[in-house]
């Protein structure tokens, strides 16, 4: 249906009489009157009458009068979705606990001008990259490892998250400052219900296998909620939580963040975009998150394969597989 032929329909209405639905619309009177007569045609009903006093609305044409306005008012919202400057940035987080998360919230008191539509896509990184390729997502936050991708995506690198261990305490490593990698090899690490098919369990996969970790991925996922209180209440319970990502439990819990070291373990997080027509607050958003690669730590840190991107191989104190 053509839009055009239902905001004539309307202005008709609105103005009551063809001529000054002509000089409202800036058209001849005769144009108005053949979209008038094809929107007619293709509804198949009269929408006027003619009278004296203008242009009646018909039976069919009150019941038409309320959706012709709502597909003119969707048609604006669609051009407005789509309208670079006017519609919000569009950014993907895959949950808003991470630290990635409390960057962009960071960028938005920064530039609180910037209109921001946080969206949560899910694990799948391929669809991911796909909706930044055609246009559905403006940004997001994936282990992909920076540089051209299909599509015309782009990947760069943003920050690296260092680890910590969450445990109760009654735990055995509850009182240590820190904890070594190799320490952690004796101990039980339970991430429940993490799929190896996610690029974290991947992340883990490849840290586990180096450092001969146990990685318990045991049993269904009911919750942050009730994986804090089954900590808080275990001796033998941990887990990995980024130094960055926001946890909230009951003061009496006790739960201890332990950092982990000797290596290091940092996750990386990547900014993914479309070169092709950005929206033009991304510059902004790149700017405010994307640091000087020489920033990176390169000493005494592990990093998984895909995340060495930008480290000479020879850099001292990386541990690679």
């Amino acid at each position: 249906m053509e839009l055009e032929f239902v905001r004539t329909f309307v202005a008709v209405v609105d103005e009551g009489r063809f001529q000054e639905a002509a000089a409202e619309l800036g058209v001849s009177q005769q144009a108005v009157s053949k979209r008038v007569v094809a929107l007619e045609r293709e509804l198949g009903v009269r929408l006027f009458t003619r009278t004296a006093r203008g242009a009646a609305l018909t039976d069919d044409g009150v019941a038409f009068l309320p959706h012709a306005r709502e597909l003119l008012a969707a048609g604006e919202r669609a051009v407005a979705a789509v309208r670079p400057g006017r519609r919000p940035l569009r950014v993907d987080v895959l949950n808003r606990r991470i630290k990635v998360a409390e960057l962009v919230r960071q960028f938005h008191l920064a530039c609180p001008d910037v209109q921001l539509d946080i969206m949560t896509l899910g694990p799948d990184t391929a669809a991911t990259v796909a909706a930044i390729a055609e246009g559905g997502v403006d940004a997001t936050f994936r282990a992909v490892p920076a540089g051209e991708l299909p599509g015309g995506v782009v990947s760069t690198w943003v920050y690296d998250e260092p680890h910590e261990l969450l445990v109760g305490p009654r735990h055995a490593l509850a009182d240590h400052t820190d904890v070594s990698l190799h320490e952690l090899a004796e101990h039980r690490v339970w991430m429940p219900d993490m799929s190896p098919a996610t690029e974290w369990g991947g992340y883990y996969r490849e840290l586990a296998a180096e450092f001969g970790l146990t990685i318990d991925v045991d049993g269904p996922n009911f919750g942050n909620e009730a994986m804090l209180d089954e900590i808080a209440a275990s001796a033998e319970l941990a887990t990995f939580v980024g130094e960055g990502s926001r946890y909230f439990w009951p003061e009496h819990y006790d739960l201890r963040r332990i950092p982990v070291v000797d290596p290091a373990p940092l996750y990386p997080h990547f900014l993914v975009w479309r070169r092709k027509h950005p929206h033009p607050a991304l510059a902004l958003l790149r700017e405010h998150l994307v640091p000087d690669r020489d920033s990176r730590r390169t000493r005494g840190v592990w990093l998984p394969g895909w995340g060495q991107t930008g480290i000479r191989a020879d850099s001292p104190g990386v541990s690679a597989p």
